[in-house]
């Protein structure tokens, strides 16, 4: 009879358990839905930025111009003295292209604390081959809906880690300020960034070799101000012969 009693309320406190944990996956993916919708409300922006690139074995100016953005994926920066065109291979400057489209599996991952405001943590895992995402970790600020970090694992750019500040326009979760956590080893700086900037400096080293061991690099972006959703022609980033 003990033992009867037993397995039943062991199988009571497993359902129970199932049950919160799915209803607290519930609760994550209706937070990563709705956090997901602020994102699509820009489909395009122009923005003054302040660039700088932190690489150990490169020497490498600020970079100061405008970035163009067009959803899903088109970028572009515009630097003061000349032009430098990011593509899509490249790292993606924009939270859009890191967070995961169509359906998706999300996972409760409990809370986090960054600068002393407490961070509702989820995962996110494609349902079906999309890009080149594996697997994204968010940390949302739930009373405003905006991504704070994130650390998105890829299948071919292993992964890349962001964190994100907003001041002025996070009603339309556009950050006044972006951090990306970089593997030197894994990426290519783009090209007009990590060449001449103009006739007299040169930047020291290139991609290191390969088999080489892995480098950290961190690349910073200050979003002065944006031109939101004034429509941009694809001309735009359309690169040109040389």
């Amino acid at each position: 009879m003990m033992r009867f009693f037993s397995i039943f309320f062991l199988s009571i406190l497993l359902f129970t358990v199932s049950n919160t944990a799915h209803a607290a996956d519930s609760d994550a993916a209706a937070l990563f839905y709705k956090m997901r919708e602020r994102l699509n409300y820009v489909k395009d922006y122009v923005a003054d930025v302040r660039m700088k690139i932190d690489v150990s074995f490169m020497r490498i100016p600020t970079v100061q111009g405008k970035l163009y953005y067009k959803a899903p994926d088109k970028l572009k920066l515009e630097r003061n003295g000349g032009i430098a065109i990011l593509p899509k291979k490249n790292i993606n400057l924009t939270l859009s292209n890191l967070v995961p489209a169509g359906n998706t599996t999300v996972i409760d991952a409990g809370y986090d604390i960054i600068d002393n405001q407490k961070v509702h943590i989820i995962k996110v895992v494609p349902e079906q081959e999309q890009n080149d995402i594996v697997l994204t970790k968010i940390w949302i600020d739930e009373a405003h809906l905006l991504a704070l970090r994130t650390e998105t694992t890829t299948r071919d750019n292993g992964t890349i880690k962001m964190d994100l500040r907003f001041g002025k326009y996070a009603d339309v979760a556009l950050p006044d300020k972006v951090i990306f956590y970089i593997d030197v080893k894994e990426y290519k700086l783009p090209k007009g960034v990590t060449m001449d900037y103009d006739g007299n400096e040169s930047i020291a080293g290139a991609q290191p070799a390969k088999g080489s061991k892995a480098r950290k690099g961190k690349i910073q972006i200050e979003y002065l101000s944006y031109i939101i959703n004034k429509g941009i022609p694809d001309e735009i980033f359309a690169e040109k012969a040389k």
